[in-house]
């Protein structure tokens, strides 16, 4: 199952990543025993179905944010200005062109919404009298991952950038890159803040998995980075992506991090990392 997480304060909630719509109801009910307020804006960490299709159905409990009402023709408030329903859904612009890019008809992102993107390395707002950071996290598990920064609360959400127990999701077939993935978990990295003997400090907010800490990303980014330096010293001897599974790159790791936990197992991830590694290799070969 899939991580959220939601900030609670006197202007509303905000959503990182919207429960599937079958749990909303369920996700709702425990938010209510915090608060009564609205929902106001849900941070979009991928475009994944998991993530994405319960937007329309967390727009049930939507108000839009004071002062960015809209009123319709007969003089009610309709929406908020870049919203739906009242309902804010924040992502990177790569989220935007990839949701309108599916052909028509196609429903396997039934339920999502994107009304607002943004394109710059970051984006920054005030929601509760806190200060949230969305940072865009390039070709990592996809081409369009965001980080959430809750800065006050010293709260990280990942999404499935970092997933503790369960080997990275590089989707190639999006723009998924080991490097890529090795960038962000550094990017994560830099923001977070040990706690004395390097436990607690900054909470991380895994896409999957239990809550975190530094150290368990610094952990999992080793982890990433062992497999990754193994696999590219397997493309210098020019061995083929099924003699690099034949030598079993992340033999060490399959117990903690194979697909019996769920996730990827250990031959689709090390063949994500061969065929993001390879182009590279190929085209220092032609310098």
């Amino acid at each position: 199952p899939t991580n959220i997480a939601v900030q609670v304060g006197r202007e509303g909630l905000l959503f990182v990543d919207a429960p599937p719509e079958a749990l909303t109801a369920e996700a709702m009910a425990l938010v209510r025993t915090v608060t009564p307020l609205p929902v106001r804006m849900v941070v979009t960490t991928a475009l994944d179905a998991e993530r994405t299709r319960g937007d329309q159905a967390l727009a049930r409990y939507a108000e839009a944010l004071p002062g960015t009402e809209r009123a319709n023709a007969a003089g009610s408030i309709a929406s908020a200005q870049g919203s739906a329903g009242g309902l804010q859904v924040l992502g990177h612009e790569n989220v935007l062109n990839h949701f309108t890019a599916l052909p028509k008809g196609d429903t396997t992102l039934a339920g999502t919404m994107v009304t607002s993107e943004y394109y710059l390395p970051t984006k920054d707002f005030p929601m509760n009298d806190e200060a949230v950071v969305v940072t865009y996290l390039p070709a990592a598990h996809t081409d369009s991952d965001s980080l959430v920064h809750f800065r006050r609360s010293d709260v990280l959400a990942t999404g499935d950038v970092f997933t503790p127990g369960q080997f990275p999701r590089i989707d190639r077939a999006r723009g998924g890159s080991v490097q890529g993935e090795l960038d962000a978990l550094n990017r994560i990295l830099d923001i977070a803040v040990p706690g004395p003997f390097q436990e607690g400090g900054t909470m991380v907010i895994p896409g999957r998995g239990r809550l975190c800490d530094e150290a368990d990303v610094v952990e999992y980014r080793d982890m990433v980075k062992i497999i990754a330096d193994r696999v590219q010293d397997l493309l210098k001897k020019r061995q083929t992506l099924a003699q690099a599974l034949a030598a079993r790159p992340a033999q060490d790791y399959e117990t903690e991090y194979g697909g019996a936990r769920g996730g990827p197992t250990a031959d689709e991830f090390v063949t994500a990392v061969y065929q993001s590694l390879a182009p590279a290799k190929k085209q220092e070969a032609r310098k």
